[in-house]
């Protein structure tokens, strides 16, 4: 043989050793982490979710970010702290967990928000308070702008609204791309995303420690799995169109809405929602100093008052456009 020949017979069986020992890899990540929740079919597609709380009372639907699953929301106490006097359902979105997420499909915010109100009139779901973290805001946002589906009200953390010049999301695109991306996906990527998820978690927490709580909780394993790696790629190449989409709709949402960000996000800038609160008619925006882009963890509390006073009201949607106040916008310390 050829030393062309021998090599490219060492890259070929390089490239089948490292495919096969990602799928070993995320069926072991799967039976130490079983799925949490339970399954539904809906629209053809496999999800898997959480409901939980008090059957009967006004619901509050969580939708977490980008990379994330259910467990997230478990871990901050959202989940716990909501359930106490609400129905709480929380959804694996598509690709993420254990939910499925068909290619025939380009799961935009708006595909999504379409199947989870279909997912939502099978559970019995109606006028909802929708939370929505990080991509997860995006999410929330699309259900919102269904008139088709009333919501009691959105509360959003941490949400990138506008388009901004961003290289990194366009680098993490990468494993999206079909074929090429297939196989960075089935060999490398998980072993650089492992390499480098303690960084990207200190970033997700800064300005605090990553909580004890999450590093012991959170199934890890599950988001350098090859299905996962590919949808958390998608959402990156997707977010930046989805909001040159969506910033000419924001003014048409109805509901009240509470916006949640902390000022020491490292992942996105808070200038993001102190912007949309301007756009909006009915929000009230909240910039927590001592906060990073996990807010959720940092002021739980504040977050489940703020969605309780939601569920709370009466009124599903605004119907009338009042004239927005001179000074909106409000900072929680």
């Amino acid at each position: 043989m050829t030393t062309l020949e021998i090599a490219l017979v060492v890259c070929v069986a390089t490239i089948i050793v490292l495919a096969v020992g990602n799928l070993v890899f995320s069926r072991i990540a799967e039976r130490k982490n079983p799925p949490v929740g339970s399954f539904m079919g809906c629209d053809g597609i496999r999800l898997h979710y959480l409901d939980c709380g008090v059957l009967g009372a006004p619901c509050i639907v969580l939708f977490h970010g980008n990379g994330s699953m259910i467990q997230d929301f478990i871990i901050s106490g959202l989940v716990e702290l909501l359930a106490r006097n609400y129905r709480v359902v929380c959804f694996d979105r598509p690709g993420f967990g254990y939910s499925q997420r068909p290619r025939s499909r380009i799961w935009t915010a708006t595909a999504q928000a379409d199947l989870f109100v279909k997912a939502l009139d099978q559970l019995g779901v109606s006028n909802p308070v929708v939370l929505g973290h990080s991509w997860g805001a995006l999410v929330a946002i699309a259900l919102g702008l269904q008139d088709g589906y009333p919501i009691r009200g959105l509360v959003l953390a941490s949400g990138y609204y506008f388009p901004t010049w961003r290289l990194d999301v366009w680098i993490m695109a990468g494993p999206a791309i079909p074929i090429l991306g297939d196989l960075v996906r089935y060999t490398v990527a998980p072993i650089i995303s492992w390499a480098i998820l303690p960084i990207a978690f200190r970033k997700l927490f800064e300005p605090h420690p990553v909580p004890p709580k999450f590093k012991n909780g959170f199934p890890s394993s599950l988001t350098l799995r090859p299905k996962q790696l590919r949808a958390a790629a998608e959402e990156s190449g997707l977010m930046i169109p989805t909001t040159t989409q969506f910033q000419f709709r924001y003014a048409s949402i109805r509901c009240p809405v509470q916006i949640f960000h902390g000022a020491g996000d490292q992942v996105i800038e808070s200038e993001q929602s102190k912007r949309l609160n301007q756009t909006l008619d009915f929000s009230e925006l909240h910039v927590v100093s001592d906060a990073g882009h996990m807010v959720t963890y940092a002021h739980t509390a504040t977050i489940v008052r703020a969605a309780e006073t939601l569920a709370a009201a009466e009124s599903p949607r605004i119907a009338n456009s009042e004239a927005r106040s001179a000074n909106r916008l409000k900072s929680t310390t």
